[in-house]
This record gives structure tokens, C-alpha cells and sequence, in this order.
């Protein structure tokens, strides 16, 4: 392909990038706070523990919140729907072909800047993962405030093993994560999510579409 379809071009914008950061950092607060919580980290007292873990899910609530409306609203959950195009040969790549050295058979795109495997993980994790630990987070807190009458239909120890198991579900993706990270060099993947630009593949309408209407997202064509 023509080196200029391969132009650097913004493909995460400022709000993506401070949501992505700061949804790491709080995460792992979140982790290392929670395992105080389970008596398996006593590098924090309990109460501190659970007075950080509460502040902090509160905040990251109200971040997801945000980027909800954010992805609708700019259309930026395109990206995330899930195709069964080339997705067996993405996963053959990770698990078989990478070893092998062979080339990635996806290449990012203007309209899809996830691979198959990445926005059906994605997916899950922002629809069914995240809202789980959210949920069932707030439930938690209501019993813990006193308003454990609001949801009585639900047993505590129900609540506390379901946002348990959500988070080990988000562990497992961090784990999985930083693995497919380290494919093709972990600077090359992290570099955009902090500079905010990328090598993406464009056809000549899409390149002329975005020299006409978004000059300012190229960087290098």
C-alpha cells in the first residue's frame, strides 16, 4: 500500500486519553485497596482501605458515566462493536502465530481502530464487566450505610461474591492485557494512547475526508 494511506493521524483524542489513565490509576488503586479489604494486603489499615475504595469507585463511576455519554455522543462506539471478520485469525496470531513471527493480520483503520479480539473484549468489559462491579459496588455501599433495606431481596454475601468475581474478571483482562502489550513492543502500543497519534491505515476518499474537514488530526501523511 501507498506509504501515503499510512499517514500519523490523532486517533485518541485528549478526553480518551485522560479517561484511559485515569481509569489505570484508578483500577489499581482500586486492587490494591481491595485486597487490604480481603486481608491479603497489610501494607494499608482497613479502615483507610475502605475509606480509598470507596472514594475512588465513586470516582471512577462518574468517569464511566461520562464516557458514556462520551462514545454516543461522538460516535466513538462504532469502534467498539464487534466483527466476526479475521477474529479467528487474530486469536490464532496471539495464542499461535506470534510466536512464529508472523505479521499481525490486522492493521488499524480509520473506521476501526480496534482489532475483532479488541473491540469484543472491549465490549464486554464496558457492557457487562464494569457495570457488574459498579452495580454491585453500590449495592454494597447501601448495606454498609444503612440502607441495606433498599435491596433486601439480595444477600449480602451474594453481593459481595458477585463484585469479587467481577473484579478478578477485570485482573484477568489487565493480565491479558499487558501480555498483548508486549507484542510488537510495549512503547509502540502505550506511545498513542499518550501522544494520541498513530500509523492508520486510510483509503484516498478518507484522507482527503480528513484533510478537508479535521486538518488538524494529521500529523505526518
Amino acid at each position: 500500500m501507498n506509504k501515503t494511506l499510512t499517514p500519523t493521524i490523532q486517533v485518541f483524542s485528549v478526553f480518551e486519553r485522560i479517561w484511559h489513565w485515569s481509569q489505570v490509576l484508578s483500577i489499581f488503586t482500586l486492587i490494591f485497596t481491595g485486597l487490604a479489604i480481603h486481608g491479603m494486603n497489610d501494607l494499608i489499615d482497613f479502615k483507610t482501605a475502605v475509606t480509598v475504595h470507596t472514594v475512588v469507585g465513586i470516582a471512577l463511576l462518574i468517569l464511566w458515566i461520562f464516557a458514556f455519554f462520551w462514545l454516543f455522543t461522538t460516535g466513538q462506539w462504532r469502534h467498539y462493536i464487534p466483527t466476526t471478520r479475521n477474529m479467528l485469525n487474530v486469536a490464532r496470531y496471539y495464542a499461535y502465530g506470534v510466536f512464529k513471527g508472523e505479521p499481525h493480520p490486522y492493521h488499524k483503520t480509520y473506521r476501526k481502530k480496534h482489532n475483532p479480539l479488541q473491540a469484543l473484549t472491549y465490549l464486554l468489559l464496558k457492557a457487562v464487566i464494569f457495570p457488574t462491579v459498579g452495580i454491585s459496588g453500590i449495592a454494597y455501599l447501601l448495606v454498609s450505610l444503612g440502607y441495606g433495606d433498599l435491596i433486601s431481596f439480595i444477600p449480602v454475601s451474594i453481593i459481595a461474591f458477585i463484585h469479587t468475581v467481577a473484579a478478578i474478571a477485570i485482573v484477568i483482562f489487565i493480565i491479558l492485557h499487558l501480555y498483548i502489550l508486549t507484542i510488537g513492543g510495549f512503547g509502540h502500543h502505550v506511545k498513542p494512547m499518550i501522544t494520541g497519534y498513530d500509523e492508520v491505515e486510510l483509503t484516498p476518499e478518507e484522507l482527503a475526508f480528513i484533510k478537508a474537514d479535521e486538518p488538524e488530526k494529521i500529523k505526518n501523511v
